[in-house]
């Protein structure tokens, strides 16, 4: 029989089911362990929430019944149906997931938390109903469906969903209808379709058409009425005498109508321009055989019995379709010269066109791991990078990105915003704006307070708080600290330090380069040289560049331990060790000795020296070379009495990672859990801890702590100085003097 798509098959009322008739169905080819597990969620549900109602008015028991039953028609796993069915009670409930777990299965757990993740689409919906939505709205909804989706059964539970919406939307409001609608025909339809779900898809199509373009679906709703009596009698007669002719050819075949689906008449009319009269397939006929040869010998069969219209064929056998569709396509001059389309496929080609994907987990222990489950997950994941022709409704295909590097993030409104993977929620309030993120004061993330370096995961709702008097930090440029991970965040705040006041910025400029110099304890240097190191003629000019942000108080502390000191000149020209012709060979402790070989070489305690810091070698009697930093109190002194023994040395390339020991000094007021904080961070950042001091003044309250720690090099000192800084309540760190 030839029925239309808008009238759709329910078991039940949608205020009430009839649990024994919904298991009778729902548990067709199911174990007796299903059926328990099944029974037993049925019943968990009606003591927790049987009085609690949807949106609608709907109890929200029934819902979930009703959703798990358009999955049950897809033949998918049992496991599927309790996640649909339990899902409810972890957010209405406080059952935890670990609850879940233990009763229904790990399983389980996993696919309601995925469920529970992609509520954030339902939110957006929410949120927009009062806005058209765009391409690229459309785009980043499905993008997004598919980031949260770690495993494909979330997706089907989605389109299921949707399809219990799409069939309760009369009951909406016209805006609503319509918002709905449209999300529907561009984002779950051809999901549906892509995943081969073709029963759902058809009644998704139709039902959003309906919405759409009411009055076009209500003239071809009617038209299809009109002729139905006439086209199911020839239906009829053609079924009996092509059965007739496939049993004489001792084919075994099952012949059926096939059900006609007014969007895609529609679609069809409008694309080939034609009238409803014309189109070929409104008589249509379904032949299922067991194998691919008797597709072959049926198609034969028909073109001998009537006169085949050539370019209304389509061997869908021979080049599936890209979500593997796979049959045979054919019209024909029937009886009375009425055109009738014919399609011919075997009864597993069918089993896929019908329940596609959901197919592959049937009712077997594991089906999730499954060799052709992770091809299909792969697939899933390519979707959104591909074309499809047949359906029409895919949206323009997306823009050149590589899917995993995004991260997909809403705003209070709904609004859907990608930014690159390892975003802040700095980087987030500047994507929103560029005035948003020079006035950011916070930001929530899903309802809680985050720091400002938080970094953003998918489907997370944040909302940037602001204040007029807010404005950017040129800490928020240091990198060590990871407040900004976008080069186009920094870029946005570099801007603005550029267009503050250049007076302003040789002032805080100066500021920062002198209070580096005194962490590191670095005594003297040439301020022009400096400058003239990144190409400033005037110190002014360097300093307002490292105000304003295009310099790093880092790169400026790498430049200065590049540049002669004015002690660097130790050498006479003439060495006065002439041991051997020069040469550079490194020793174990990564220490490079100019002219001389094997000499056993350590570190000063004095002055502590690490990794490009300027050294020079002193050559003890009895101790080998001990390196001491070129601006140490010591060697200057050494350079008046002993300056022959003063060598040059320099750090070498050795291949291993060495730490040298260094003192730091913190000062700080003091409170509660200082030390603990400090030591924290220090171990947070793989610094070991060799020896720590403290005292603490009662009169002033504050506290002083002097820690010897193993570092590789400045940078990584530099690093740890600057983290310590930004502690609360520390008043100033540095690298302690000799």
């Amino acid at each position: 029989m030839v029925t239309s798509s808008s009238k759709q098959t329910q078991y039940f009322p949608a205020d009430s089911v009839d649990f024994d008739v919904w298991i009778a169905h729902v548990g067709v080819n199911r174990s007796a362990a299903d059926i328990t597990l099944l029974h037993q969620a049925y019943s968990k549900m009606d003591s927790l929430i049987n009085h609690q109602q949807d949106m609608l008015g709907d109890k929200e028991l029934t819902r979930s019944l009703l959703i798990a039953e358009i999955l049950a028609n897809l033949h998918i796993d049992t496991n599927t149906l309790l996640a649909t069915m339990l899902h409810s009670l972890v957010i209405s409930c406080d059952v935890s997931s670990d609850e879940i777990a233990e009763e229904f299965g790990v399983d389980v757990a996993h696919l309601i938390n995925g469920i529970n993740k992609m509520r954030i689409v339902d939110a957006r919906q929410v949120h927009n109903l009062d806005e058209k939505p765009s391409t690229n709205s459309v785009e980043q909804v499905r993008k997004l469906l598919l980031a949260l989706a770690e495993d494909i059964r979330v997706v089907l539970i989605k389109i299921a969903e949707r399809l219990y919406t799409m069939r309760k939307l009369k009951f909406f409001a016209d805006d609503v209808k319509r918002q709905i609608a449209t999300e529907t025909k561009d984002i779950f339809s051809p999901l549906a379709s892509r995943l081969g779900i073709w029963q759902i898809k058809w009644e998704l199509e139709d039902l959003s058409f309906r919405y759409l373009e009411p009055e076009t679906y209500k003239h071809i709703a009617s038209m299809l009425d009109e002729r139905r009596i006439d086209r199911e009698r020839f239906i009829s007669e053609i079924i009996i005498e092509l059965k007739n002719d496939l049993d004489c050819a001792g084919i075994k075949a099952d012949v059926t109508g096939r059900p006609k689906h007014i969007y895609s008449i529609w679609r069809k009319m409008k694309a080939k321009n034609v009238g409803f009269n014309e189109l070929f397939d409104v008589r249509a006929t379904r032949v299922l055989v067991n194998s691919v040869a008797d597709c072959y010998a049926v198609l034969g069969i028909v073109h001998n019995k009537w006169r085949p219209i050539r370019s209304e064929f389509d061997d869908y056998i021979a080049t599936p379709k890209e979500n593997n569709y796979r049959s045979l396509h054919t019209a024909v001059i029937g009886p009375n010269n009425k055109t009738l389309e014919v399609q011919i496929r075997t009864i597993e080609m069918h089993e896929h066109s019908e329940y596609g994907v959901a197919s592959h987990w049937g009712y077997k222990e594991g089906g999730k791991h499954d060799v052709k489950y992770q091809e299909k997950m792969a697939w899933l994941r390519q979707l959104l990078e591909l074309k499809d022709d047949d359906t029409g409704d895919i949206i323009e295909r997306f823009k050149a990105e590589v899917f995993e590097d995004r991260v997909y993030i809403l705003t209070p409104k709904g609004q859907i915003i990608d930014v690159p993977k390892g975003a802040t929620a700095l980087d987030f309030a500047y994507y929103v704006h560029t005035e948003i993120g020079h006035h950011y004061r916070g930001a929530k993330v899903d309802g809680k307070i985050v720091p400002i370096s938080y970094e953003l995961k998918n489907g997370q709702q944040i909302e940037i708080l602001t204040s007029k008097h807010s404005q950017p930090s040129r800490d928020w440029l240091n990198p060590h600290l990871g407040y900004i991970k976008c080069s186009r965040t920094r870029a946005k705040v570099r801007s603005w330090f550029k267009q503050q006041d250049f007076d302003r910025n040789v002032d805080a400029g100066r500021t920062m380069f002198e209070r580096e110099l005194h962490r590191l304890g670095i005594a003297k240097v040439q301020y022009e040289q400096v400058a003239q190191k990144f190409s400033y003629l005037k110190v002014d000019d360097f300093f307002a560049a490292l105000g304003r942000g295009d310099l790093t108080t880092v790169q400026v502390a790498n430049a200065v331990h590049e540049l002669i000191f004015p002690v660097v000149d130790l050498m006479p020209e003439t060495p006065v060790l002439a041991l051997r012709p020069p040469t550079s060979q490194s020793y174990p402790d990564n220490i490079q000795i100019m002219g001389v070989g094997d000499l056993m070489t350590h570190t000063a305690l004095c002055c502590k020296p690490v990794p490009y810091d300027l050294v020079v070698g002193y050559i003890t009697r009895g101790r080998g070379v001990t390196v001491h930093r070129r601006d140490c109190p010591n060697v200057l002194r050494l350079l008046d009495v002993e300056r022959e023994r003063v060598i040059s040395v320099s750090w070498g390339g050795a291949q291993t990672r060495k730490t040298y020991p260094v003192d730091i000094v913190v000062t700080a007021f003091d409170r509660q859990g200082l030390l603990r904080d400090i030591t924290t961070l220090l171990t947070n950042s793989h610094l070991n801890v060799l020896s720590m001091n403290s005292h603490t003044d009662k009169k002033t309250y504050t506290a002083t702590f002097t820690f010897t720690i193993e570092v590789a090099d400045v940078d990584q000192l530099s690093i740890a100085l600057t983290k310590i800084e930004h502690l609360q309540n520390i008043m100033q760190v540095t690298r302690k003097k000799s």
